[in-house]
C-alpha cells in the first residue's frame, strides 16, 4: 500500500532533513530519487523548506539546520500523535526531555523535538493540514525508520510509556510494534495480513519501526534515528549516488528479503536505500553492525 492519506497515533508519519545547503540537497535528492521539490516558505523567509513530492504527493522535506543546532546535516524522524502538548508531558515522565517545545507550524500542524534518555532526538507531528506522506514503501519514498540503540531496555521503556509501542523479532529482525495497527492497514488493504503470514513474518503488519543495535565496534557513535529509502535497485542506487557526489560508507550488501547500503549524501546525512528482495528471505543477516552506521 504506497498511497496514503494519514497516519494513527504512534506511527512514523513524516522525515525530513537538515543541511547547511537545502538548495544543494534537494538537488541531490532529485537527481537521486526522481523527486520534484518546492520551497514552500514565504518570499521573505529567512531560509526555505523544501517539500519532496512523487506522483504530486508529499514524501519528504528538506530545510536549513536550525539555529543552535548541531551545525550536521542529518535525517529527522517524526512520529505522529494526538497532541504534542501531551507527549511532551509523556517524554518528562518516562525521563527524556524536550529540545523543542511543541509549537504550530502554520496550519500544517504542531511540532515538537524530544530526546530520548539515550540520547537519540525523536520528533512528533500533531497533524493539521499536512498529514505526513503521501507516498511511502515505493522507489525514492520513505520505507522504515530505524533506532540505533546501545540500550535496548530501556529504550523499551521510554518509548513504551510515550508512544505505547512494543517490540518484537521477526526471522532476526529486531523492531517496534503498536497493537493494533495492523488491523488499521488490514481495514485499508484487505488480505495483507495473510500476504505477510505466508511471507513467514506473521505479525510483521503491526511492526512501525526497527532497531538496530549499536555495537563495540562501531566506537562511540551515538544513539540515533536514521531513515531508509525503498529503492527499485540497490546497486544502481549505490553508484548513482556517488556520481551525485555521494559516499557509499556500506556496499550493497543482502540480508533476510532485501539488499541494502549506506549512503552518505554530500552534505554528510546519512540514509539507507533498501531494494526489496523476496528471494533474500532465508539469508542470514550479513550486516547488522553496518546498517547502524547510518
Amino acid at each position: 500500500m504506497a498511497e496514503r492519506d494519514g497516519y494513527i497515533p504512534g506511527v512514523p508519519s513524516w522525515i525530513d532533513t537538515q543541511h547547511p545547503d537545502p538548495e544543494a540537497a534537494a538537488v541531490f535528492y532529485a537527481q537521486l530519487f526522481g523527486w520534484t521539490c518546492e520551497d514552500v516558505m514565504p518570499a521573505d523567509s529567512d531560509s526555505p523548506y523544501f517539500i519532496a513530492r512523487i506522483r504530486g504527493r508529499d514524501v519528504a522535506g528538506i530545510g536549513a539546520i536550525p539555529e543552535g543546532a548541531p551545525p550536521m546535516a542529518m535525517w529527522n524522524t517524526y512520529v505522529a500523535v494526538e497532541s504534542a502538548d501531551e507527549t511532551a508531558t509523556k517524554v518528562q515522565a518516562a525521563g527524556g526531555k524536550t529540545l523543542v517545545e511543541p509549537f504550530d507550524v502554520m496550519d500544517a500542524g504542531r511540532l515538537g523535538v524530544f530526546q530520548d534518555p539515550e540520547g537519540a532526538v525523536i520528533c512528533v507531528w500533531q497533524a493539521g493540514q499536512h498529514k505526513g506522506a503521501g507516498i511511502v514503501n515505493e522507489h525514492g519514498s520513505l520505507n522504515f525508520n530505524n533506532l540505533n540503540t546501545r540500550d535496548i531496555e530501556g529504550a523499551r521503556a521510554f518509548y513504551g510509556s510515550v508512544f505505547g509501542w512494543r517490540t518484537g523479532n521477526f526471522n532476526g529482525f529486531d523492531a517496534w510494534t503498536l497493537p493494533g495497527y495492523g488491523d488499521h492497514l488490514e481495514a485499508a488493504n484487505p488480505g495483507l495480513r495473510q500476504g505477510v503470514a505466508e511471507m513467514g513474518v506473521p505479525g510483521f503488519e503491526d511492526v512501525v519501526a526497527a532497531i538496530v543495535p549499536i555495537t563495540a565496534d562501531q566506537g562511540d557513535v551515538p544513539a540515533h534515528w536514521s531513515v531508509t529509502f525503498a529503492v527499485d535497485d540497490a546497486v544502481a542506487s549505490a553508484e548513482k549516488a556517488t556520481e551525485l557526489g555521494a559516499r557509499v560508507i556500506v556496499p550493497p550488501f543482502d540480508a533476510p528479503y532485501v539488499r541494502s547500503t549506506v549512503i552518505a549524501d554530500p552534505q554528510g546525512a546519512t540514509f539507507i536505500a533498501s531494494q526489496f528482495v523476496p528471494e533474500n528471505r532465508d539469508i542470514a543477516a550479513q550486516a547488522d553492525a553496518s546498517v547502524g552506521a547510518a
